[in-house]
């Protein structure tokens, strides 16, 4: 159940733009179930939801229990497009004011963003994951991974993908005379330099370096 305090904050809202689910636990199974990226606004005590570049709007149902009216209030304070990429089914609404609802079954994400819904890497992407202290972030598609951090150059390189239980997955390289690996889970993860929510932990290792932070799945992965 919702506290008092969310919904108030909600209902505070103004109308958040951006665009491109979320849920501590992973999936079985997305047969039915469509993903979708988009604005987030708070009108009324409730949570609406409006794809990207399109002028539809849909009444968010939390079917599972992802937290998506806790998340938004969070970040409601904050200046800035509210931008969430979540998945669930989206179902014609006989209310009117609405285009249809939208039951919630996942949430990957929810930041403050104005350019998330024009991000052209999207649809390739297979993982991103950032970190702080200090900065890094790698992005890995079908082609390989790159690595970016704070004060070096960018690194590409291939990689060995390995599914493992409770679905964790683990990326991992050896090239350029470096062990580097991508370990990802799912569990909730706060990014403490902006506040964004992702659905994914990550750990970065480098030969004996580790450092922490979240991550999601991008348009290129069906989970």
């Amino acid at each position: 159940m919702f506290t008092v305090r969310s919904l108030l904050l909600i209902a505070l809202l103004p109308v958040f733009a951006g665009c491109q689910m979320f849920h501590a636990n992973p999936q079985s199974s997305t047969a039915g179930l469509t993903r979708m990226q988009g604005d987030l606004t708070g009108e009324g005590g409730q949570l609406w939801f409006q794809p990207c570049n399109e002028q539809r709007r849909f009444l968010i149902q939390d079917s599972g229990n992802t937290s998506v009216l806790q998340e938004a209030a969070a970040l409601a304070a904050k200046k800035g497009k509210l931008f969430a990429d979540l998945r669930g089914s989206f179902d014609a609404s006989k209310t009117s004011g609405t285009d249809g609802v939208v039951n919630l079954q996942q949430l990957y994400r929810v930041e403050r963003s104005a350019t998330a819904c024009n991000d052209p890497n999207f649809k390739q992407l297979i993982v991103h994951a950032s970190g702080n202290t200090p900065t890094w972030n790698i992005n890995v598609n079908g082609k390989g991974m790159v690595l970016n951090r704070d004060g070096k150059d960018p690194i590409a390189l291939p990689y060995v993908e390995e599914q493992l239980p409770d679905g964790r997955l683990n990326l991992s390289t050896e090239a350029n005379g470096q062990r580097i690996e991508l370990w990802v889970a799912p569990q909730r993860c706060v990014n403490p330099a902006d506040g964004s929510v992702q659905h994914l932990t990550a750990e970065l290792r480098v030969n004996d370096q580790v450092q922490r932070g979240c991550g999601y799945y991008g348009g290129a992965r069906n989970d």
